[in-house]
């Protein structure tokens, strides 16, 4: 008897293709999240969980199943409660690293405005209140806006709106300034707030040396756009924050061009 060869075939439409790299891409972006985290544990812990429950499933071991489909069936409603911070987290990445002044990064970049011709930062304002904070290993924490608008971190300072320079920065990080505890955000060419909370990176992975000012400046990269400035007031080194990553221990002259690159000044 002759076989037939049987060609199986599988229907595959673009649209498919593009629900594979749309879910792909939000997996990564979960990882990314929630890499060097408690978060992480926590969910491989539901991960397996879940494969447990389909190899149960699988030998029809029907208590045991019972079981832990009750846990899964209550599952989102445990991972929004689990996971609060971190869908928190997302949700604030959404709502401000991607819109700026209640329009979308987006549609600025389709009108081809740029902000930065709006309102430059001084950049040279910065870079010589850093050196000499540098210099005499006097702490500081400066936060510069981007597209991000940091509104709800400004709250939690006291609003200046005062022209940048390179003395007023220095007055503000002077240790004997009831100002100099905290964070200052520029905005455009005006420091916008003294003394302000920047959230805490939980990034496990973070060196035992970086303090709290370190971990504040990756801890809002990570929900923002902003480029934060640290100046360890032990060693008196420079650090760049940006994205969630920290340029550590890098001299002025780098600051400038980083800064430079960064703000897309010219």
């Amino acid at each position: 008897m002759e076989l037939l060869p049987v060609a199986l075939f599988i229907h595959v439409r673009i649209l498919d293709i593009v629900d594979i790299v749309i879910v792909a891409f939000l997996l990564y972006q979960i990882y990314l999240l929630i890499r060097g985290t408690a978060a992480m544990n926590i969910f491989s812990g539901i991960v397996l969980l879940y494969f447990i429950w389909l190899v149960v499933r699988a030998l029809n071991m029907e208590l045991l199943g019972n079981l832990l489909g009750q846990v899964i069936g209550v599952g989102v409603i445990a991972l929004i409660i689990v996971f609060q911070q971190e869908i928190r987290k997302f949700l604030l990445i959404l709502g401000s690293r991607y819109t700026s002044k209640g329009k979308s990064a987006l549609g600025s970049l389709l009108l081809g405005t740029d902000q930065n011709e709006v309102s430059r930062t001084n950049v040279d304002a910065i870079i010589k209140a850093c050196k000499s904070l540098s210099e005499t290993k006097t702490g500081a924490l400066i936060a510069i806006t981007r597209n991000s608008e940091l509104d709800v971190y400004t709250e939690t300072g006291d609003l200046i709106n005062a022209e940048l320079s390179s003395r007023l920065l220095e007055n503000i990080f002077f240790k004997n300034s009831p100002l100099h505890d905290g964070a200052v955000i520029i905005k455009g060419n005006k420091i916008h707030a003294a003394r302000s909370v920047l959230p805490i990176s939980e990034n496990l992975n973070l060196p035992p040396h970086f303090g709290m000012r370190h971990k504040s400046a990756i801890g809002l990269t990570e929900v923002t756009d902003a480029i934060v400035i640290v100046v360890s007031e032990e060693t008196g080194k420079i650090s760049l924050a940006d994205n969630g990553n920290i340029d550590y221990d890098i001299s002025p002259i780098e600051l400038k061009q980083k800064l430079e690159q960064k703000l897309l000044i010219k």
